[in-house]
């Protein structure tokens, strides 16, 4: 045959992008992205009559708006040649920059390499495998000379798949638990302890660094120690969000929102309070168990700081980034049927 067409149509699902407002130490490297592309196999020719020679296709992307077909592509194989209708094909682009926008477009080929029209091409972010919060620096606080204190960050998995991984860090800090870990599924996550023992009056600061199928993140840890003359416990709480989610962002069509989580110190806990940045504040019922509820979201973007207070008088904190969005229907599926229509990415849409 001549040439190919892809006939049919698309079904465009808008995906939401949620912002966070909280500050990236550092992310994931420059080749650890990922998107996900599934498009509809094409079923005629350009002249109306049945494909039955289909080969393969191209999956081109790049930063340019119009990536076809001139930018990098990847070649997939068509799993038929002889494609019935509605059947789809799926693709994970690797080795992306993590937090990049690109644009990705199909083309067809038949067993003589005749090349198909580009489909027009859609845009996303590039998401890393895996994410670790929190993303800020984890502070220790004062610890005594001989003493060792604990905090907890948590992986979680956010392409999904299988993601195994592991956790490490130089003295004088420590990985307690939590590593290696295996995440199954989007969403699932594994809490890792870092134990800070100072051998010095001083401060210290290193590297937590996270590796999973090939991809790494790093979080910063610091602490100071201290003489321990006087036995004064410096260490501040330990203290994580545990619902609606361990995770760092949350999306709702809810304008009320209970938090839940746990609290831990060298000594009793005494207080936990919460504040949102859009305004708001109160104080959680229970302490190593802590309820926050009543609070009232503002349309956007609403940083949510929760704050744990040990008997001590030493203090920590945690966020969660909530975007509360009425028209918000959760994480949807995306197809792509080129060239008629633009390809749909898994990931942070940014563009229709």
């Amino acid at each position: 045959m001549s040439s190919i067409c892809i006939r049919g149509a698309i079904d465009c699902v808008a995906l939401i992008l949620l912002l966070s407002g909280i500050l990236l130490t550092k992310t994931a490297p420059a080749s650890a992205g990922i998107l996900d592309a599934t498009w509809v196999a094409p079923t005629t020719n350009t002249d109306g009559s049945p494909l039955t020679d289909l080969s393969s296709y191209r999956v081109y992307y790049g930063s340019a708006p119009s990536p076809c077909p001139d930018a990098s592509f990847f070649s997939v194989t068509s799993p038929t040649a002889s494609p019935t209708g509605s059947e789809s094909v799926n693709l994970r682009l690797t080795g992306l920059a993590t937090d990049s926008l690109y644009y990705v477009a199909v083309t067809a080929l038949d067993t003589s390499g005749n090349q198909s029209d580009c489909s027009p091409s859609a845009s996303a972010m590039a998401r890393g495998e895996f994410d670790v919060s929190p993303r800020g620096t984890v502070n220790f606080g004062r610890v005594n000379v001989g003493s060792s204190a604990e905090r907890t960050v948590t992986v979680s998995n956010t392409a999904g798949g299988t993601v195994p991984g592991s956790a490490a860090v130089a003295p004088p800090f420590t990985i307690v638990s939590g590593s290696p870990f295996t995440l199954d599924g989007v969403g699932a996550t594994q809490r890792v302890t870092v134990r800070f023992t100072p051998t010095t009056a001083a401060t210290v600061s290193s590297t937590v660094g996270f590796s999973a199928n090939g991809a790494a993140l790093d979080r910063v840890v610091t602490g100071s120690g201290a003489d321990g003359g006087t036995g004064t416990d410096t260490a501040g709480p330990s203290i994580s969000i545990t619902t609606p989610t361990s995770d760092i962002e949350y999306t709702t069509q809810s304008r009320w929102l209970t938090l839940q989580g746990t609290a831990s110190a060298n000594v009793d806990v005494t207080q936990v309070t919460w504040t949102n940045s859009r305004g708001g504040s109160g104080t959680a019922t229970g302490t190593t168990s802590w309820t926050a509820s009543g609070i009232v979201l503002r349309r956007g973007s609403n940083v949510l700081t929760v704050t744990a207070v040990d008997a001590a008088g030493n203090a920590s904190t945690t966020t969660l980034s909530v975007t509360y969005d009425r028209r918000w229907n959760g994480p949807l599926g995306i197809r792509i049927t080129p060239p008629h229509r633009r390809p749909l990415l898994t990931g942070d849409q940014v563009g229709a």
